[in-house]
């Protein structure tokens, strides 16, 4: 499964993932393909024919069944003719370097898995994403949606593939926290007491916990989470951002000079628009699999589509999730034999 690096990159693209799919999916693909990236559509091949604006032609791969978002994720076991399944199909049958889906993310997880498998010394994939600091570094967060109930070795195993993802992204040293109430070792919930005990053990600099408005600060380069809370965070965020530029057009709206200090400011907003909007983002790395998979917005317009196949060209043309599971194997490799860190992992 593994390829060259001078291989070109081949996008999977699930047309059927989505709330709009799949106007908006097939939308983002031909926006791609306008860009000069290569993106094999895989769906309901009837539906996703009829999108395509007339003179485009991109590959289809039929697949007449849809894992649902309301599914349970478990679902993608049972569909094998699912879209998801199939798009992830095509990287275990050499077809494709990397897949795109913006449906269900935990079943988009199973079908990884299913399809492709773990990396080596993996316990349990992750999605994982990037946010600007005050301090003008870069925050990574993991988990971010595949597992909202996890057990304390799932953090574990979250905490050594964002150590890795930061190391791949060109942090020599991660400081890594776990998203906690409070900075004391006594704070937040059952899993996350239990956890701190493993991630202290691995090879790793673990900083303890770490409230969110410290991470955003600065006090740590990665921030692990279960899936639940860390898609509850960046939500916030993105609703975060939403507000205030709806408060800033409010006030622009009232005097001359708040809209002269708005045109001055407008490159600074539109640089932090970028960094912060999920459709510039595109979509978030599914970590600890062979292949990179992006896991989109369940909302992708196809903005968001065009960037999500964006970042899947970029991981695959530069080997990040290759690095990242190289980087994995490697730390618990060199976990002492019999410990309890090594076993979570």
């Amino acid at each position: 499964m593994s390829r060259s690096l001078g291989a070109r990159p081949v996008i999977a693209l699930d047309a059927m993932g989505g709330d709009d799919a799949p106007e908006a999916i097939v939308a983002g693909a031909v926006a791609a393909k306008a860009a000069g990236f290569e993106v094999i559509l895989v769906g309901d091949e009837p539906r996703v024919r009829a999108c395509l604006p007339a003179g485009i032609d991109l590959p289809i791969v039929h697949a007449p069944t849809v894992v649902a978002m309301d599914d349970k994720p478990l679902a993608a076991k049972r569909l094998e003719d699912s879209s998801i399944r199939r798009t992830l199909g095509l990287i275990r049958a050499g077809r494709a370097t990397a897949a795109v889906s913006c449906g269900n993310s935990g079943a988009t997880l199973f079908a990884a898995v299913l399809e492709m498998g773990k990396a080596p010394g993996v316990d349990r994939p992750a999605i994982a994403t990037s946010l600007p600091r005050a301090d003008g570094g870069t925050l990574y967060l993991c988990d971010v949606g595949t597992t909202t109930d996890p057990e304390p070795h799932h953090l574990a195993s979250f905490a050594l593939l964002g150590d890795a993802y930061a190391r791949t992204m060109g942090v020599a040293r991660p400081r890594v926290g776990l998203l906690s109430n409070g900075e004391e070792r006594g704070k937040g919930n059952r899993v996350v007491q239990e956890a701190w005990a493993l991630l202290e053990k691995l090879p790793i600099h673990f900083v303890g916990n770490v409230e969110p408005d410290d991470a955003f600060r600065g006090a740590c380069d990665v921030l692990v989470s279960d899936g639940f809370t860390g898609n509850v965070l960046i939500k916030t965020v993105e609703g975060t951002v939403a507000m205030m530029k709806a408060f800033a057009m409010a006030k622009v709206e009232g005097s001359l000079r708040a809209k002269a200090g708005a045109l001055m400011l407008r490159p600074a907003l539109h640089a932090l628009r970028d960094e912060l909007d999920w459709r510039a983002r595109g979509g978030a790395l599914l970590l600890g699999v062979p292949a990179p998979v992006v896991v989109g917005h369940g909302r992708s317009d196809p903005e968001a589509v065009r960037a999500a196949i964006g970042l899947a060209h970029y991981a695959s043309e530069h080997g990040l999730v290759e690095a990242v599971a190289r980087a994995v194997s490697a730390a618990t490799e060199s976990t002492p034999s019999g410990t309890d860190a090594q076993r979570t992992v």
